[in-house]
């Protein structure tokens, strides 16, 4: 099993998840948060006054999945999510020791 966590503009979202329901990945976490990379934010104006916004608004996703899972997951995300502009986020692989479904203790694979 891996856990993968996506970065993404939000404006994506909807694009990724029909992406991965198409490929049988029914289960994720989403959350909103923020961040920058090599974007660095931008310059906004609020009420004639000039300030930095350097904390961009971003979706990260995340999904617990059987090994043969992955690469189409992976693969799914990249199309659906890139604009080829800079700013369209990051994509982590992590191994999975176990995972545990708490209502009925299954474990492994099942629980997923």
């Amino acid at each position: 099993m891996k856990k993968i966590e996506a970065i993404i503009q939000p404006s994506r979202l909807e694009h990724v998840k029909a992406a991965l329901h198409e490929i049988g990945v029914e289960g994720m976490t989403v959350l909103e948060v923020r961040g920058h990379g090599r974007q660095k934010g931008h310059t906004e104006v609020y009420r004639g006054r000039e300030y930095n916004v350097d904390l961009l608004p971003k979706l990260k996703l995340e999904m617990v999945l059987p090994d043969r899972l992955v690469d189409p997951t992976v693969d799914a995300i990249l199309k659906s999510a890139k604009t080829g502009k800079i700013g369209d986020g990051k994509i982590f692989i992590y191994p999975l020791e176990e995972a545990i479904r708490i209502r009925n203790e299954e474990r492994g694979e099942a629980a997923l």
